[in-house]
């Protein structure tokens, strides 16, 4: 088995040169992918609604289609998913990944043409592996199985010709034979939707196995690695699985939980960052010494950029790669070899390089709290919770905060709801250190907690283990992408979970 890194290291080296070539020109990628774009959708019914054929230029483009939103698209979908063919994209779509969202009760489907899986999905995974292998010549990464530890909806059917699931159940169903060979558990144990059993059947299976590399929602793979290390009597993972090297994740910031996965782990390996929706694979870690991931240019999306004063306007102008700027907030806007156009995915970004253009998530376009001009987003929070554990010792495996308004006896104030791995010995200088990461962090929540005229210091509310968990599982949205919102510039989440919280200790 020896002999297989060597080639693929030789084969990721020849896929290098052509990941080169657009990383160096992604400029003119981008036109190219979305002329390619526009010629296969100029026949649809949304390209002949839309009179895609008349469209010269990307002004032009832009003027004539107005931003997607979800509920825009969803009845082309609707058609789409009874069988009618030509009404988003020109070839026959099969397949729909089902996203759930975080708090709402309805289901989007996205739809995936054998293009997007392809020339996407499939396509930037291998130059994932090619980058990684690039910059690992000597890895043993192929020798061993990569752990899938998968999503929360099985593959179903609507009709004879129409199926869906979530995207790693379709890309997995979808996948060639060989993955079979270099994957773990097999794929009835991967597309459970029954997360307790799955946690017990995903340990007991992988235990025996040489896994060298682990992919999945990092708040479920601690859960696995904990019962893992139940079984075996192990102390740390390595002991189990001496050749793992590698941790790819994505889907939630791993800010929060790096401190305590290296500790399961026991030694060091190499983490990588993924951006892979259900939309479309997006971008990726190419480089752990540089901040960001490296945004795909050529797998068939072609990205527009909204800054965020454009959020809520009738027609928000955007930008392309070569009019942004780096550590702006944007709203992704893309156009897809899956059938969507223009689409807002609903995610903030921010640019940590311009040439090559790397991006990371900053937070989402609803999840945020903004009630007195603070405009905190994820990417602050998580930074400022990981500031805090790194200097009390504590451990947070999961949290949500939201405003708490002014009354007549006192001013404002952040609720926070923490569910603690480990608890800080002294809650009051944990809020110390949240709040003084914060400052740091963000001048306008710096500003507006001065002399405590319109904020006051962070209020903390310690949650039992588990308390997350079972909140979701009372919503029938336990496991996979399913994830509590981190922020929200309305209490009714928070006092959801503190309520239920409350009930469940009576």
């Amino acid at each position: 088995m020896k002999l297989i890194s060597p080639a693929i290291s030789r084969f990721a080296r020849m896929r290098l040169w052509s990941i080169e070539q657009w990383m160096h020109d992604p400029v003119t990628t981008q036109q190219i992918v979305w002329q390619d774009l526009l010629a296969a959708g100029q026949y649809t019914f949304f390209g002949r609604t839309y009179h895609f054929s008349n469209i010269q230029s990307l002004h032009q483009f832009k003027q004539q289609i107005p931003i997607q939103q979800y509920e825009d698209i969803k009845p082309y979908i609707d058609r789409m998913m009874q069988g009618e063919e030509n009404v988003l994209w020109n070839t026959p779509v099969a397949w729909f990944a089902k996203s759930s969202g975080t708090t709402s009760e309805k289901s989007k489907f996205i739809p995936i043409s054998e293009e997007s899986l392809k020339e996407n999905h499939y396509k930037a995974s291998k130059d994932v592996l090619s980058l990684y292998y690039a910059s690992h010549p000597e890895s043993d990464l192929l020798t061993g199985k990569s752990l899938v530890i998968g999503g929360s909806h099985q593959v179903a059917q609507i009709n004879e010709a129409i199926h869906y699931g979530d995207l790693s159940a379709v890309v997995m169903q979808n996948s060639p034979f060989w993955t079979n060979w270099i994957r773990t558990p097999n794929l009835s144990i991967i597309l459970m939707d029954e997360w307790e059993s799955k946690i017990e059947k995903l340990a007991q299976s992988t235990i025996s196995e040489n896994v060298t590399s682990i992919a999945g929602v990092p708040t479920w793979l601690i859960v696995l690695l904990k019962r893992i290390l139940e079984i075996t009597g192990k102390a740390t993972i390595k002991e189990v699985w001496p050749g793992l090297e590698l941790y790819m994740h994505g889907g939630v910031s791993f800010v929060p939980y790096r401190r305590q996965l290296e500790k399961l782990i026991g030694a060091p390996i190499d983490y990588l960052e993924m951006y892979n929706a259900s939309e479309g694979f997006f971008a990726a870690q190419d480089n752990v010494d540089a901040e960001g991931m490296l945004l795909m240019c050529d797998h068939g999306i072609f990205y527009e950029f909204m800054p965020m004063e454009e959020w809520g306007k009738a027609a928000p102008h955007t930008l392309q790669l070569n009019e942004v700027e780096p550590y702006k907030n944007y709203a992704p806007v893309i156009t897809t070899n899956g059938g969507l156009w223009r689409y807002l995915v609903g995610d903030t970004v921010q640019f940590t390089s311009i040439y090559p253009f790397r991006i990371k998530v900053s937070g989402r376009l609803k999840h945020y709290i903004n009630a007195f001009g603070e405009e905190l987003i994820i990417d602050n929070t998580d930074k400022a919770i990981a500031n805090a554990c790194c200097k009390t010792g504590a451990l947070v495996a999961d949290y949500t905060a939201a405003p708490i308004y002014f009354s007549d006896n006192n001013n404002g104030a952040h609720e926070w709801l923490i569910e603690f791995e480990n608890c800080p010995e002294d809650m009051q200088q944990f809020a110390y250190e949240l709040d003084a990461a914060l400052k740091s962090i963000n001048s306008d929540y710096e500003a507006k907690r001065y002399k405590d005229i319109a904020l006051r210091m962070p209020i903390i509310q310690s949650l039992p283990k588990n308390t997350f968990t079972n909140w979701l599982q009372s919503k029938g949205k336990l496991g996979g992408q399913h994830k509590v919102p981190r922020l929200s510039n309305e209490r009714n989440l928070l006092d959801e979970i503190k309520e239920f919280a409350r009930s469940t200790e009576r």
